[in-house]
């Protein structure tokens, strides 16, 4: 039997360990899909994704289409005569693409499907403060994140767990389950679940995990403290929770929790100057540890209080 033709589709660093594993296991990757190469940086050079720097090194055809829906592209990758398509970290595929090879696509997603279909599944277990997580690779349907699941892995999300370390827990974990994937799609022993059925690991009702905006990134200090922590860790150390010191924008990428009777209120700030920083919730404080004033470069409590010391003088709210 002729190993399987596969084109992979993905773009960030996320993508990369699934895409190796692959090739590692000595599948035919016939093509790569990745984003088009953009001005990044002060020079505004062109930089090329993750994705693509792998591929150029492992010699794998590239494509880098702007538009899905572009002929030329669609010619392309037709020729390529794919038996399945890999999509990890990539953008929404229009029917015409996603349809186009016998075994179909398939998709690793950042959750344990139907739990948190969307765009940030990352960051929304995290902020809700879910436990558990998981990866899930199912097959592309019409609607987003709906297919029928192939297969699932769990994973635990620690009390102190950011976004960040899930990212690379998951990214890890996530080439493994695709590669099992591929195996039982090879072997012809993968069975599909439809994303309803009580054989999945989260029925259904789901949480959804929509695009983070600048505003679900604020700080509203009048909420728990448990809230507002699994907020911080939900949105580190990207796009990060944010408030507001002396009218400047602080960003705050780690912190701890102080679970006790407050007589401030929400918002206020106590500090030593040296040591500490913390602001009062409704039923405690939140105490940073390592933040980002707007114009300055991320730093430690103490480095950033160190600067900041006489600059800043005492105020009514403790800064």
């Amino acid at each position: 039997m002729k190993p399987l033709r596969i084109v992979f589709m993905g773009t960030p660093e996320f993508a990369v360990p699934s895409l190796d594993v692959l090739y590692k296991a000595g599948y035919n990757i016939v093509g790569v899909v990745t984003a088009p190469d953009k001005p990044a940086g002060r020079g505004m050079k062109l930089s090329e994704s993750a994705v693509k720097k792998y591929a150029l090194e492992k010699k794998i055809r590239i494509l880098q289409p702007e538009k899905l829906k572009d002929p030329d592209f669609i010619k392309e990758l037709q020729s390529l005569k794919a038996d399945v398509q890999v999509v990890v970290a990539f953008r929404m595929l229009p029917e015409l693409v996603w349809n186009m090879p016998p075994l179909g696509t398939i998709n690793l997603h950042g959750s344990l499907l139907p739990q948190y279909r969307g765009a940030a599944p990352i960051n929304w277990a995290i902020i809700n403060g879910e436990k558990e997580t998981g990866v899930t690779t199912f097959k592309l349907q019409h609607e987003i994140d709906t297919g029928d699941i192939l297969l699932q892995e769990k994973i635990e999300i620690a009390e102190d767990e950011t976004a960040g370390s899930l990212h690379d827990k998951m990214m890890n974990t996530g080439a493994d389950l695709l590669l099992k994937t591929i195996n039982a799609l090879e072997k012809g022993t993968l069975k599909e679940v439809p994303q309803n059925s009580p054989f999945t690991i989260h029925p259904v009702p789901p949480h959804h995990a929509p695009k983070i905006f600048t505003e679900t990134c604020e700080i509203h200090w009048n909420k728990d403290v448990n809230e507002i922590y699994n907020l911080i860790r939900g949105l580190s150390p990207y796009p990060a929770a944010f408030t507001f010191l002396k009218g400047k924008k602080l960003k705050i990428f780690s912190a701890e929790k102080e679970l006790t009777q407050v007589e401030e209120k929400p918002g206020h700030v106590l500090t030593d100057h040296k040591t500490y920083l913390k602001f009062a919730a409704k039923d405690g404080f939140i105490s940073v540890k390592d933040v980002q004033l707007e114009g300055k470069k991320r730093m430690s409590i103490d480095d950033f209080l160190r600067g900041w010391r006489g600059v800043m003088g005492k105020t009514d709210n403790g800064f």
